[in-house]
């Protein structure tokens, strides 16, 4: 899943691609993915993209008084194209949910893709995106100036829940998914299954400068890449998430994962457990 580093870089290309480029037609290929009707998608024709931005993991694409807003949930990816094909798209069976062109002689622009049978996409046009539910519950965003030590520490303040579930809570803190807390925890040499409300001062220190330089150094190094290179600088860059088996980078021990219904985690026993593999079951706990 496309997390607040990767969103971020896409945020940037896509600015330098489509800032002061008019829309010239808009194809909705996946009507399923189109969450708002009024305004509706096409309402974006002959409206001029005059800024990209980010909130949380969600793109904005605004046009004037619209916005286009995406999520690309766990399969989604922006594909630009410096020529669309002429032919306009047929709904189907393929990948392809949007298609957006923009005006010129060349036929630039981009489509919006989802990979996969579970279809999780989600498009908005909208006027204000706040009307977009997903972003008006939105935490602080953890590369802001706002998100200091002591807004952090009240935002742990009386939780009781594990560290590992609360990193991943887009209304506690926006754009970390599942392959950043497992980064972010490994740095931070903390069980995924530790709860809030058992952190020190210092781990809560710890935790909060981890949060930050994890991610800005995710950015630095997809900084300036085309979004098609994006999903392969990321996988390249984690450390211990998706490397179950692999040897941990810092310490040498084998790193293991927790598997659940829908998604796995990743983690250190040496670095982050104290050495105890965590049981691999749905409610896991530590092996005694």
């Amino acid at each position: 899943m496309p997390e607040l580093p990767e969103v971020e870089s896409l945020t940037g290309f896509l600015a330098d691609q489509v800032v002061g480029r008019e829309v010239a037609r808009v194809y909705p290929v996946a009507v399923h993915a189109l969450k708002t009707y009024d305004p509706p998608v096409t309402a974006l024709e002959g409206r001029t993209f005059d800024a990209v931005t980010r909130h949380g993991k969600f793109l904005d694409l605004r046009a004037g008084e619209l916005h286009l807003v995406m999520h690309l949930a766990r399969a989604g990816w922006v594909r630009w194209s410096d020529k669309l094909p002429d032919v306009p798209p047929r709904p189907g069976k393929g990948p392809l949910a949007l298609r957006v062109r923009l005006s010129g002689p060349a036929g630039a622009g981009f489509d919006v893709t989802e990979a996969g049978t579970q279809k999780h996409l989600a498009v908005y046009v909208v006027r204000d995106p706040r009307d977009v539910p997903g972003v008006a519950r939105l935490g602080p965003d953890p590369l802001s100036e706002s998100f200091t030590l002591a807004a952090f520490t009240e935002l742990l303040a009386g939780e009781r829940r594990q560290i590992k579930g609360i990193l991943r809570d887009q209304s506690v803190i926006a754009g970390i998914g599942n392959a950043y807390s497992d980064e972010i925890l490994h740095a931070a040499r903390m069980s995924p299954f530790k709860p809030a409300a058992n952190l020190s001062e210092e781990e809560i220190v710890r935790l909060h400068l981890v949060i930050g330089t994890t991610l800005t150094e995710a950015v630095e190094r997809a900084r300036g890449l085309p979004a098609r290179n994006l999903k392969a600088e990321k996988k390249s860059g984690l450390r211990v998430h998706g490397r179950k088996g692999e040897p941990c980078p810092v310490c040498g021990d084998t790193i293991r994962e927790v598997s659940f219904s829908d998604s796995a985690l990743q983690y250190c026993p040496t670095c982050q457990t104290g050495g105890k593999p965590l049981a691999d079951r749905r409610m896991s706990r530590l092996l005694k």
